[in-house]
């Protein structure tokens, strides 16, 4: 996001006056209050709870001016219509503060309107006449600062719950605020100082917050009005920015969008007065307005300006579940929702009445109350009144509410209540083995609720069971150093007051060996047996292979056997050896299968494929873009002829493509891949082939790196700055020494000017890849 221009609304030689000149001061002076609240039918809401106005509805508006108030300030409600239409007079209505009986507006908000605005002014002669026509003259200066400062009072908002937040943390204790800080920023769409968390616990605090002044307008840290007056381009905290209108907010290097609500007041400055920007902070049915320049009593007098809540259509949060996917466990004591994607519902009180709508088993709906909880990272479940009884094991809820005074529904949720009865061992129940640890699949109504297992046999103490929930329940039993026999497995579930028993047996496996099987050519097989833990080395004519990883198929052992040195072993069969770990051996039957073919990379060459209104990108050998065609050669090993029907096949980390072999002859052969058709639009990263006979494959080779390309459209230099413009330009890390922010939506991007003449790129998909784009002048 670049800094807006206001051309049209500050002229050429507009002069401020010098404070202001000289440094925007930040919002941290405290001004005057106001109260105000919002009727809709017969409903009345604190402006705190108001999310936008609609036409009709009633505002009842005064200023909270202290006892002792000496100087008479004229209060203003103003509504506009758009920046091209100056409102009527008679949308703009005034209460005298200093008199008991006409210092309340009572007023309705006009159809038409799209922004409503409060001004407090010095009572002087001609004073809401010359505000009248200073807002009918420009309007667009007044929905423009309308706008912004509503957006910079969210912004204020968010900020102030993370500030808030990190402090209680910091000053009760009890949990680290490692644990609470990702969730708090997560649940308020800040990003977290990752390295704050590195620091010793008594320093985190404050470096979490430190700073946090300059996070909300306030651009006059480093730039000055007369700058942005005389165009002097300002990316400070605008740069890489993706906060939308409305308050919903991506993740971004400043949470508040600084806007330069003075730059539009500014130009309006006349003999008798100036106009200051107030940003809004909401408390129930008051504002308090935080300013950032000190009211002037004398001539020009201070104008404040505020805004009240937009007048559109309801937006209700766009509300999502942190993983759509998860079940939860509905009897877990301080159950937290996890939801995200709408930060104020966490920073404001325009959510209320907010609660988890549930179906009982005979059909009645039943809500449980919701509360905001950004430091736990969700919305809390009040479960007190909850009969588990009245539910399905399993079921569906949906997060409903209002918006200010718009009903509102949020993401579905999964759920699951624990049952004592039902839980068993779908698998492997009966292939326990004593001895070394064994992976249990568990099945039963609740698995979400599972807090803890142990295992317990006949005269042995219990032994707690580490568990993970993921896909289906696993469990892993620690029967090393246990006898075989019976046992029982004790799984605690939230909600149950009884742990729920599993009866078990578990066996001594004799060991065995059921063969051994490797290609030609090889290093390593495959011995295929039971209780293979046991083995210690193999032997085949002289040859030694030592055991690697153990996995277990099929209701047998699998033990990697890798060769001390490179096997000469011809295709067929023979015996061999294997030796136990107590020095023992048994005999095993050694297959030897065909080798594997065998194949080299001979050549490859690229050919770009231009995409029409796009720049194009230079990439390095070894790299290509999907839409790229790349034809590579090789040349088979002494042992491997091509023959018709052979294949390729070429794989990225996600996905595989078999590709036709053209033969120049027996021992070489062409291939041609074009990776966006074969692997996929999505497919990134390195590639790797290998040649397939049939049912062998020969070993994975390198290939070379996809990666995605940004569609570039212009890339132009200009006093001493270059940007480019273009779509997916998420695919760039970096620009130059410009960090790309992930999930950049934005179509350009900007960077100091390079001597060169091009432009250096790095891209997610391969950052140590050096590419490069042409820039004109």
């Amino acid at each position: 996001m670049t800094l807006r221009p206001l051309a049209a609304l500050i002229a050429a030689g507009a002069a401020l006056a010098a404070p202001v000149a000289a440094q925007v001061a930040p919002f941290d002076l405290t001004g005057p209050q106001l109260t105000v609240t919002v009727a809709r039918g017969k409903t009345v809401l604190p402006v705190a709870e108001v999310p936008n106005l609609a036409a009709g509805d009633r505002l009842t508006v005064a200023a909270d001016l202290p006892a002792d108030q000496s100087a008479r300030y004229l209060l203003v409600v103003a509504f506009l219509r758009g920046a091209t239409n100056p409102p009527p007079k008679n949308w703009f209505f005034e209460a005298e503060t200093w008199k008991p009986k006409k210092n309340r507006l009572t007023i309705t908000v006009p159809a038409g309107a799209g922004q409503a605005i409060a001004f407090l002014a010095p009572a002087t002669g001609g004073d809401f006449g010359t505000l009248l026509d200073a807002v009918r003259g420009r309007p667009g200066a007044f929905v423009r600062a309308s706008q912004d400062l509503n957006q910079a009072s969210l912004d204020r908002a968010r900020l102030d719950a993370y500030v808030a937040g990190i402090n209680r943390r910091d000053t009760e204790g009890g949990v680290r605020l490692e644990q609470v800080s990702p969730l708090l920023a997560r649940s308020l769409s800040i990003r977290l100082k990752d390295e704050c968390l590195t620091r010793p616990p008594e320093s985190q605090a404050g470096c979490l917050t430190g700073g946090s002044e300059a996070l909300i307008l306030s651009d006059g840290h480093s730039t000055t009005l007369a700058e942005a007056l005389t165009g002097t381009p300002t990316d400070l905290a605008y740069q890489l920015s993706a906060t939308p209108q409305g308050g919903y907010g991506y993740y971004s290097p400043y949470i508040g969008v600084i806007r330069d609500v003075a730059r539009l007041l500014g130009a309006f400055r006349t003999a008798s007065f100036q106009y200051i920007p107030a940003l809004a902070t909401h408390e129930g049915d008051r504002l308090k307005l935080l300013l950032n320049a000190v009211p002037s009593f004398s001539r020009p007098k201070s104008v404040l300006v505020a805004a009240l809540p937009p007048v559109s259509p309801p937006v209700p949060p766009p509300l999502r579940a942190t993983h759509p996917d998860a079940r939860l466990c509905l009897t877990r004591p301080g159950l937290v929702l996890p939801v995200e994607g709408a930060p104020l519902i966490h920073a404001t009180r325009y959510a209320r009445d907010l609660s988890l709508r549930l179906t009982a088993k005979d059909g009645r709906e039943i809500d449980l109350p919701l509360a905001s909880d950004a430091e736990r990272g969700g919305l809390t479940v009040a479960v007190d009144t909850l009969r588990p009884d009245d539910f399905e094991p399993d079921l569906v809820g949906r997060i409903h509410g209002r918006w200010g005074f718009e009903p509102f529904e949020g993401p579905r949720l999964s759920f699951q209540i624990p049952r004592a009865a039902g839980w068993r061992t779908p698998e492997g129940a009966d292939a326990l083995v004593v001895g070394r640890d064994n992976v249990l699949a568990l099945a039963g109504p609740g698995a979400a609720c599972v807090e803890g297992m142990t295992l317990t046999a006949k005269g042995s103490a219990p032994r707690p069971v580490a568990f993970e929930a993921k896909d289906g329940l696993v469990a892993t039993l620690p029967l090393a150093g246990m006898a075989p026999g019976p046992m029982t497995l004790s799984v605690r579930l939230a909600g149950l007051g009884e742990p729920v028993t599993i009866p078990l047996t578990a066996y001594a496996e004799a060991g065995r060996v059921d063969g051994f099987t490797l290609h030609a050519g090889d290093a390593a097989g495959v011995l295929a047996g039971g209780r293979l833990d046991t083995v210690a080395a193999l032997t085949v004519e002289g040859m030694r292979f030592r055991p690697g990883g153990l996995s277990r198929a099929g209701g047998s052992d699998r033990l990697e056997m890798q060769a001390e040195t490179a096997p000469a072993l011809a295709p067929g069969e023979r015996a061999g050896r294997v030796s136990l770990v107590d020095g023992r051996t048994l005999p095993v039957r050694v297959t030897v299968a065909p080798p594997r073919p065998v194949a080299a990379l001979i050549a490859r060459t690229v050919a770009s494929v231009p995409v029409a209104g796009t720049l194009p990108v230079a990439l390095p050998d070894g790299a290509l873009a999907p839409g790229d065609r790349l034809t590579f050669s090789l040349r088979t090993g002494a042992t491997t002829r091509l023959s018709p029907g052979d294949r390729v096949e070429v794989a990225s980390d996600a996905t595989r493509a078999l590709l036709p072999l053209q033969l120049q002859d027996a021992g070489v052969g062409i291939a041609t891949l074009v990776p966006g058709e074969a692997l996929g639009p999505a497919a990134a990263g390195p590639l790797r082939w290998r040649l397939v006979q049939g049912d062998a494959a020969g070993d994975w080779q390198p290939l070379a790196t996809l990666v995605r390309l940004p569609r570039i459209r212009e890339a132009a230099c200009a006093d001493g700055r270059c940007v480019i413009k273009g779509r997916d330009l998420f695919l760039l890390a970096a620009l130059g020494p410009v960090s790309v922010p992930d999930g950049f939506t934005g179509e350009a991007l900007s960077l100091p000017a390079t001597a060169d003449g091009r432009l250096a790129l790095q891209l997610r998909d391969a950052p140590g890849l050096a590419a490069s784009v042409a820039v004109g002048s």
